[in-house]
């Protein structure tokens, strides 16, 4: 038996956004939720390469977004600078990374070839 799990939906963002262009993000998001059977909605969010509060707005925003309409938003590709921004707002627990080996280009896991321990100067 064959089960269908449905793709997410996947979308990329840019930036900077202004407070004005938000509410048209969260309708576009809406469309294309509805257009779709998908649980997740995967946000490239790679281009925003200077994250600050309007990102983390506009982020947060889009989640709440997905889940009135029983969705979720998980992010993909995320700086550290917005991983950080994240965790300072306390909002890591909502505004979640995909998994690794999610993404829509399946990585081979790489085989170690040596093991070191953590606190090992030579390395």
């Amino acid at each position: 038996m064959t089960v269908h799990r449905p793709s997410p939906i996947v979308f990329a963002l840019g930036g900077p956004f202004a407070r004005a262009d938000l509410l048209a993000l969260c309708e576009r998001l809406g469309a294309l939720l509805q257009g779709g059977d998908a649980a997740v909605a995967v946000c490239d969010v790679r281009a925003l390469v200077a994250p600050d509060a309007v990102t983390i707005d506009a982020l947060a925003r889009l989640q709440l977004t997905a889940r009135r309409a029983g969705h979720e938003v998980r992010l993909r590709h995320a700086s550290s600078e917005l991983q950080e921004l994240l965790a300072f707002m306390g909002l890591s627990d909502v505004l979640r990374l995909e998994p690794k080996g999610q993404s829509e280009e399946r990585e081979q896991r790489r085989r170690v070839e040596e093991e070191a321990e953590l606190d090992d100067p030579t390395r």
